[in-house]
Formats: structure tokens, C-alpha cells, sequence
């Protein structure tokens, strides 16, 4: 970074409680009052160079001592002394970083090249030109001192002068980009003669305020030079530099300071320009981008129409999405759970409205089919990791997996492995809760491993395997397996020869069934199994209706309980159906 060195002298200036002097032989006979600071001075060396300072001291003598208060000088004290130090030859640096108070310190004491040749104001201004605006690290830095003396800085012109010489420089070419740059992406090496990425300029803007930094982006933007991806890039980045983390966000509770507040307000702010300002292009930002705004803009409390548009753009790019883009945790006080399903599922509703609006004939459209298939994989694939949550409820698991349409899913085996996920992590379901969660389920949907696997989850309801026992027996020659599936009756008559089973998730390995006992039975008998077959059937069925009719009461409640124990059913249709056979 470049500075510029003017005087010779040494510092001499002391202080002495809230007082500054200079150390001089000739006793002070100009004190200037700024603000608590009060500096003993002499008229010789500085009203020759302040305009200012000779006309409130037109109307005194030489010999007469005089007493300024200088309150309101631009940059404070601070500036102020950096224009005494030059009135009296000491050497001062100027950078960067103090140029934009001293700039405005002198404009306000009138240190033109009017007053005298070689002045404090023509030598900064020339220095302003020459080498700040020509170089890139140095028109950011002056341009975020702006901020302290926005309205001076404004009416002298070095804001848009710097803004103007920052954009030149980010039109420029990479190949063409000589001077420094700040880029810590991990994986980038910085070498001579390496090749200057096409993002080389968003790590230093994004050290601006927000209002600098939106005034580039937008000045940009309607030159239409650089990609829209390029801008998202940048908007990107400056997210990562100023929004707060999530476990912050997570830690911070309805006890905020006055300090948290304010904070609050201005991330809100910084949220909230950002979403104003990403491309109308799809594809300029990505999509786990804008999922990670939205689950901060629900903790900030942005605008309706903010978090609308969030939405209205994730779903845009739903299908890009993968399972870590969505697990973000839920903040609402209300929610036990610790992912955010409601996030996902506004978005996924959006998602579904857009598709049908825009592809009606989205069966024969190939596009638009996998484009809803892969979101309907993803879902799937988000539900068994959702399964986990200790505190999640059948209500929401559930309402997230019937929201995906059936076109969207070729099979349900990822569904049933989520479900299988949710019940060993749910062990305490109820009847009603187990019916409902498994009602998603289409069986007929299943691949053969799946469905062989099915059929013996203990944790599935009777009734789920029932359905998966006579849609295989009608399936019949059909099934392409090559491992045979017992028919319905013999498993339902060996149920408790069962053998029990560990339960572990389907992983798609070999699964065998092996029917152990096979005795030869007469007709007569094979019409009794038969019989019992259809009578296991319609007592099931009777049983639902009745259940129905009279309401299911609570599990612990012995008087109420429903006896669906396979066994049992099984002992009552074979004692029946002997009956039968002796008549």
C-alpha cells in the first residue's frame, strides 16, 4: 500500500493531561479547543497556510493571544493535527487509510494553493489521483474510510472517483491484472507466473459496507460484461465474510442484548441487499446458497417478499440440490425437532406448482420428468436422514413424503428404507402411528430383494406384511427372483417358527428364503389351508371396520386392546377350519 511522506521534522507535540504543546521556546498564543482536547499553538507557522484560521483572527494583533473552538472540524482532532504538524514542517505520512480526514480537515480550514503555493490540499489531491486511484487495494481501503465522513466525502467526489476506479479495474481482463490482490480460496496457490482467476476481485470488495458494496455490484451488473455467475460468485462470498454461522444463529436465544439486536437489524439489512441483487438468471448462484439464506432469514426476521423470493428461487433449482443442502436446524422455538423440515417442504410445494405450471404434459416430457424424479430421489434420501431425529413426528415425516407426487418416484424403496430408519429409531410408536406412518408405503412398488426383506421386518404391522404376502402369491410366475418366497398361508401357519430377524437397514445385499418345513398334506387338507387363507383375510378386515366403528383405545388400557397377535389369529382360524374338515 502506498503513503506519501511530507515534512522533515521531528515530533515534537506532547501531552500533558488534555492538553497538546508543542515544544518551542516562543511561548503559545493560539489555543484551539476540539472537542476535550485543547492545543497550545502558535499563529506564525499556521495562519499562512489556513484560510480559515486567518479570518477568525482578521480583527486581532499579532502580540494578542487568541481562543478558537473548532468543534465541528471534519475527522476530529486527529485531522486537525495532522494539518498542524504540516504548518510546522514535522513529517507526517498520509495513506490510504487517514488521506480521506485529512483530505476533508484541510478542505474545512481552507489550506487551498489560493492561500499559499504548495499547500496541504493540492499535494493530497495529487496523491489521491496519482497513486490512490491507480492502485486496487488502495481505492477499497480510502473508499471504507468514506464511511466515518460519508456527506464531506460525497461532496468532495472521492466516492465516486473510487468507485468508478474500482470497477475499471474489475472489467479488466485476469490476463491483463498486474497489480496485488487478496485470494485465500483453499486450494489456490498464489505463483508468479500463475494464471489471475476470474473471481480475483471478490475476497478485497467484499471488505466494503453493504451500500458501497451494492453500489459496485449494480454498476457492474448493467454493463453486462462479466456472467451472471461471476456476480453470484461475489454475492456469495460477501455472505460468507459478513452473515453469522449457524450454530450461532442456533446459540442465540430470545434474551438478546441491545448490542444483538442491533446486529440483528443490520444482518437483516445485509440479507435482505443480497437477495436484491442476485441475477435473474438461473444457475447464478447455487442452490444450497440459497438454502443457507433462508434458513438465516428465518432467524433474522426478513420481509414477506424477501423470504418469498428465497423460496420462489430454491425451488427454481430444487433438482440441483443434494441431501447437505437441506439439513439445516429448525430455530422455531415451537420445535422440538432439529432439522427444519418446514424449510424443505415450503420449497418442495413451490417446486410442485412451478412443475405443473410449466410442464402439463410433463409425463411424455422426459426433461420435466427426471427433473421431478430427481427431486423425488432427493426427498427420499433427505427422509432417511430426518428418520434419525429422535424428536421428529410421524405427522411431519409423513406430510413430507406424501407431498411427492407418484410420477415422481420409480419405486418405493428408498421410501422404505426411511420408514425402516424411523421405526428402530422410533421403537415407542403406536398402533395408529405405525398404521399411518406405513400406509405411504406402496408395496406393490418394492423391488423383489426389498420386498423380501419386508416380509420379515418385525417392525413392520401385520397387516403391511399381509399385503406383501398375497401381492407376492398373486404375482405368481411373474417374479423375476430367483429366490422363492413361501406362500402366504405357510408363513402365516409357521409364524411362530419364524426365525427372528436382526433388523439391520436394507443394503441391497442377497436376501434367502428358505421354507423349512414341507409336509404333504390330501386335498382335503390343502382345502382347509385354503379356507383358512380367506378367513384370516376377512377377520382382519372385520376387525379394521369394528375398530372403525367404535374407536381404537389407547394401547395400555387391557380392557380395550386389540388382539392382532398372528399367533392367536392363527390358533382360531386352524381350530376352526379342522372344525370344518370333520364335518
Amino acid at each position: 500500500m502506498k503513503f506519501m511522506k511530507l515534512g522533515t521534522k521531528a515530533d515534537t507535540f506532547y501531552t500533558e493531561q488534555a492538553t497538546r504543546t508543542l515544544i518551542s521556546e516562543i511561548a503559545a498564543d493560539l489555543v484551539i479547543q476540539i472537542n476535550d482536547i485543547t492545543y497550545l499553538l502558535h499563529k506564525f507557522p499556521l495562519l499562512p497556510k489556513c484560510g480559515l484560521l486567518q479570518r477568525l483572527c482578521y480583527d486581532t494583533s499579532d502580540s494578542e493571544s487568541v481562543s478558537l473552538e473548532l468543534h465541528d472540524i471534519p475527522g476530529g482532532e486527529d485531522a486537525f493535527e495532522l494539518c498542524a504538524k504540516f504548518c510546522y514542517g514535522i513529517a507526517i505520512n498520509i495513506s490510504a487509510h487517514n488521506f480521506v480526514s485529512a483530505l476533508c480537515a484541510a478542505k474545512f480550514l481552507r489550506m487551498n494553493d489560493s492561500i499559499e503555493k504548495g499547500n496541504l490540499v493540492g499535494k493530497l489531491e495529487s496523491f489521491f489521483n496519482s497513486c490512490i486511484l491507480e492502485g486496487w487495494k488502495d481505492s477499497i481501503a480510502t473508499l471504507q474510510t468514506t464511511a466515518t465522513l460519508p456527506e464531506w466525502s460525497e461532496n468532495l467526489g472521492i466516492v465516486r472517483k473510487c468507485i468508478d476506479s474500482i470497477i475499471e479495474k474489475i472489467l479488466t481482463p485476469p490476463p491483463q491484472v498486474k497489480w496485488s490482490y487478496t485470494y485465500t480460496r483453499p486450494g489456490y496457490t498464489k505463483k508468479q507466473h500463475h494464471s489471475v482467476p476470474k473471481d480475483w476481485w471478490t475476497e478485497d470488495v467484499s471488505d466494503l459496507d453493504i451500500d458501497l458494496f451494492r453500489c459496485i455490484i449494480m454498476a457492474i451488473r448493467s454493463t453486462y460484461v462479466l456472467p451472471p455467475q461471476l456476480i453470484g460468485e461475489a454475492l456469495h462470498v460477501y455472505a460468507c465474510r459478513w452473515l453469522p454461522g449457524l450454530t450461532k444463529l442456533k446459540s442465540s436465544g430470545s434474551s438478546a442484548s441491545q448490542t444483538e439486536e442491533s446486529n440483528k437489524e443490520k444482518n437483516r439489512k445485509i440479507l435482505e441487499t443480497i437477495v436484491s441483487m442476485i441475477p435473474a438468471d438461473r444457475g447464478s448462484v447455487s442452490v444450497g446458497f440459497l438454502f443457507r439464506l433462508l434458513s438465516i432469514s428465518i432467524h433474522l426476521g426478513v420481509s414477506s417478499v424477501t423470504k418469498t423470493e428465497l423460496i420462489r428461487r430454491a425451488s427454481l433449482q430444487f433438482e440441483e440440490a443434494t441431501v447437505s443442502d437441506l439439513l439445516y436446524p429448525s430455530k422455531s422455538s415451537s420445535d422440538q425437532n432439529y432439522y427444519d423440515t418446514e424449510l424443505v417442504l415450503a420449497v418442495l410445494e413451490t417446486f410442485l406448482k412451478l412443475w405443473k405450471r410449466m410442464s402439463p404434459g410433463a409425463v411424455d416430457n422426459s426433461y420435466f420428468l427426471r427433473s421431478i424424479r430427481n427431486v423425488g430421489k432427493l426427498i427420499d434420501s433427505y427422509l432417511q436422514v430426518v428418520a434419525r431425529d429422535d424428536n421428529m413426528q410421524v405427522s411431519k415425516f409423513v406430510s413430507l413424503a406424501e407431498t411427492v407426487p407418484s410420477i415422481a418416484r420409480e419405486d418405493h424403496d428408498d421410501l422404505y428404507q426411511a420408514i425402516n430408519i424411523y421405526l428402530k429409531v422410533h421403537t415407542d410408536l403406536s398402533k395408529a402411528d405405525k398404521k399411518r406412518l406405513c400406509g405411504i408405503l406402496d408395496c406393490q412398488r418394492l423391488s423383489p430383494e426389498v420386498r423380501a426383506h419386508a416380509v420379515k421386518n418385525e417392525l413392520l404391522p401385520l397387516r403391511t406384511v399381509v399385503q406383501l404376502l398375497y401381492f407376492e402369491q398373486d404375482k405368481g410366475s411373474k417374479a423375476t427372483t430367483s429366490h422363492k418366497l413361501p406362500k402366504p398361508h405357510e408363513i402365516l401357519l409357521g409364524a411362530k417358527h419364524r426365525p427372528a430377524t436382526t433388523n439391520e437397514e436394507f443394503n441391497g445385499e442377497e436376501i434367502r428364503e428358505r421354507v423349512h418345513h414341507k409336509t404333504k398334506r390330501s386335498d382335503g387338507k390343502l382345502l382347509a389351508l385354503d379356507l383358512e387363507k380367506k378367513m384370516v383375510i376377512k377377520g382382519d378386515i372385520e376387525e379394521t371396520r369394528s375398530e372403525k366403528a367404535r374407536g381404537i383405545k389407547d394401547a395400555s388400557s387391557s380392557s380395550g386392546k386389540v388382539d392382532l397377535d398372528p399367533k392367536k389369529i392363527i390358533r382360531r382360524t386352524r381350530s376352526k377350519s379342522e372344525h370344518g374338515v370333520k364335518k
